[in-house]
């Protein structure tokens, strides 16, 4: 047992691998005392991801519909108007999501849409949410105007394992997320990064996965935690189901080592029984997405997530609040 007070950025392979695999029941009671020091158990945060640029993206990730490599049939849009985004962010809001996060098909951002991203911070941030993007690989002067435009958190997923990256995605390598999450922390904003399970990979590149992120020289302040979502045409499309029971251990497991991250429930809810989505906010999850889809794929419709709000006495985090004790 470790000192829960200490947050590690030296947690070795053998730790890691300790807790992942300790009998469930002693797993969920380490990671729910750890969530208990540093949050209170009984609130989640709300968030809303939009897609403000869809389809045509250069990379060739296998489990996305938005890569125009990889046999998805969707079609490639522009980066929608300022407005529409900021009428989305109202109605977000007025649903209880105090975290607005706009996510575009790239593989990286060209100068000529800064200023159009700069004015969508500006918007959402005067209705007093916070500020989410995901916008792929970003050089030295995107990230501080992202910066100086008041964003809060950048979101860049490593996606796997590094031993198992190159079976997932080829147009870049494991280095290069990297290095945008040292970038992005470097420049002084918050860094959200997680990844995906269930993309046929072993038990061994999920715990990689998460004790890659758990040795960076800063926790990320949100790990999203996500379960494929198999598209159709995709290479991922008919890959084997992954055990429940694994991804609650890959939820605990992220809480456990990166005690005050928020670790957010993201994609694959609408195939998680309430049960398994209970035994994740049990082991630490506290953060979803809101609203009928995440990108392109579906989400639970916002009354199914307050009912189950409702039947675990949870409540949502008010904006300005993040759970913290």
């Amino acid at each position: 047992m470790f000192d829960m007070q200490d947050l590690r950025t030296d947690w070795t392979r053998a730790e890691a691998e300790q807790i992942y695999n300790q009998p469930f029941m002693d797993l969920l009671y380490q990671a729910h005392t750890v969530h208990r020091m540093y949050f209170d158990p009984n609130q989640v945060q709300k968030s809303k991801l939009l897609s403000i640029k869809t389809g045509g993206c250069a990379e060739d990730c296998a489990y996305c519909s938005q890569s125009a490599r990889n046999g998805a049939q969707l079609s490639a849009s522009k980066l929608i108007e300022v407005e529409r985004v900021l009428a989305e962010a109202r109605k977000a809001k007025e649903a209880g999501a105090t975290r607005y996060c706009m996510g575009a098909a790239w593989r990286s951002p060209k100068d000529r849409d800064m200023e159009q991203l700069e004015a969508m911070i500006h918007g959402v941030k005067e209705l007093g949410m916070e500020t989410c993007m995901t916008l792929g690989m970003l050089d030295d002067n995107q990230v501080f105007r992202l910066r100086d435009a008041g964003l809060d958190y950048y979101n860049h997923n490593i996606d796997t394992s590094e031993r198992y990256y190159s079976e997932i995605i080829t147009t870049r390598t494991f280095a290069d997320r990297i290095d945008t999450l040292n970038r992005v922390r470097e420049a002084g904003m918050k860094v959200c990064a997680g990844g995906i399970v269930g993309m046929g990979e072993q038990q061994m590149d999920r715990i990689d996965m998460m004790l890659a992120l758990a040795t960076l020289e800063q926790h990320p302040d949100s790990v999203p935690v996500n379960m494929l979502i198999p598209i159709e045409n995709t290479p991922l499309a008919d890959v084997e189901k992954l055990d429940p029971i694994e991804f609650v251990r890959t939820v605990a497991l992220a809480r456990i080592l990166m005690p005050k991250s928020h670790v957010r429930l993201s994609a694959g809810r609408t195939e998680m029984t309430d049960e398994m989505q209970a035994m994740c906010i049990f082991a630490g999850a506290n953060s979803i997405f809101v609203g009928d889809t995440l990108l392109t794929a579906d989400n639970p419709e916002e009354d199914s997530d307050q009912a189950l709000f409702d039947r675990l006495g949870v409540t949502a985090m008010n904006a300005g609040c993040d759970g913290s004790r």
